[in-house]
């Protein structure tokens, strides 16, 4: 379920962004509305993703490394925009980091099974913070 709403989130966050770029500086209404409904409902499942025990640094890296990568393929393939190899690699740079955080996200169910920050021991805890440095 934690992953359907980091999906979620993301898909929201990337539509709200390029309906940003659509809205022509916030001065065209519609476009304007779906930028403001698409951030407050990623915020929303974002903050049910941290809810669930999904850890900051690996939802955030996962949501900003998708949405960054999404919203520059679109820019590039529906919105007329270039891409230089700065900005390739700036795009491939947080792409290549999911794995590690999803394999991160692994580890610490292994030491915390039930996910529930709650219920996590003082020893745990220590080890889950020095996992996310």
């Amino acid at each position: 379920m934690v992953w359907v709403l980091l999906g979620g989130a993301i898909v929201s966050e990337v539509i709200a962004t390029i309906s940003l770029r659509l809205s022509e500086g916030m001065t065209k209404w519609l476009p304007g509305v779906v930028v403001v409904v698409g951030y407050g409902l990623s915020f929303v499942l974002l903050a049910q993703v941290l809810k669930l025990g999904l850890s900051v640094g690996v939802a955030y890296g996962i949501w900003s490394a998708v949405g960054v990568s999404l919203v520059a393929l679109i820019g590039v393939t529906f919105l007329g925009e270039s891409l230089s190899w700065v900005q390739i690699g700036s795009v491939a740079g947080p792409t290549a980091e999911i794995p590690s955080a999803v394999n991160q996200n692994v580890a610490v169910k292994k030491i915390n099974p039930t996910n529930n920050p709650a219920k996590m021991t003082t020893k745990t805890t220590f080890v889950r913070s020095a996992q996310i440095r």
